[in-house]
C-alpha cells in the first residue's frame, strides 16, 4: 500500500485527481466533489491510500464448489460445514490449537480470503480428496 500527502498549492491538479476519480467512478461523482470541495476549502490538503486490487472468487465458483461440497459431505455422513474446515485445512494447511474443549484443528487460511487462483486449489483439493474416496465430481460446465 502506498500513501500519499497532496497538499492543496495547486488546485488544478486536485481538480484534475477529482475529475479522473469521478469518470471511474460516476455513481460517486457528487461526494467525491464534495469532498474536494471541502478539503480545498479547509485548505487541508488530501490523503490518498493506494493498494493493489484483489480479484475474489466468482460467483460461478462459489456455486460449483458449495453444491458439491455439500454432495460429498453427505457421501461421507459429514454437515457441509464440517467439509468445508476438512478441504480448507487439506487445501491450505493447519493449527492444531489447545482450547478449553481440547484439541481443535484449524484453517491456516480461510476461503474468504482467496481470489479466483487459491479459490480453484480448493475446487482442485475438493475434486482431488473426492476422487480419493471413490466419489465423483463432474467438471465444471462453461455455461459462457
Amino acid at each position: 500500500m502506498i500513501r500519499l500527502e497532496i497538499e492543496p498549492k495547486n488546485p488544478k491538479a486536485l481538480v484534475g485527481l477529482m475529475e479522473e476519480l469521478s469518470s471511474h467512478h460516476p455513481e460517486r461523482s457528487e461526494e467525491i466533489l464534495a469532498f474536494f470541495i471541502m478539503a480545498l476549502s479547509k485548505k487541508k490538503g488530501l490523503i490518498i491510500e493506494v493498494e493493489e486490487s484483489k480479484q475474489s472468487r466468482s460467483r460461478r465458483q462459489e456455486k460449483y464448489y458449495r453444491k458439491w461440497c455439500g454432495e460429498f459431505a453427505n457421501f461421507c455422513g459429514m454437515f457441509p460445514d464440517e467439509m468445508h474446515e476438512e478441504l480448507l485445512c487439506r487445501a491450505y494447511g493447519s493449527d492444531e490449537i489447545e482450547t478449553k474443549m481440547g484439541l481443535v484443528r484449524r484453517p491456516l487460511q480461510r476461503s474468504a480470503d482467496t481470489g479466483i487462483a487459491k479459490y480453484a486449489e480448493l475446487i482442485d483439493v475438493l475434486i482431488n480428496t473426492a476422487g480419493d474416496f471413490g466419489f465423483r465430481v463432474p467438471p465444471a460446465r462453461d455455461d459462457g
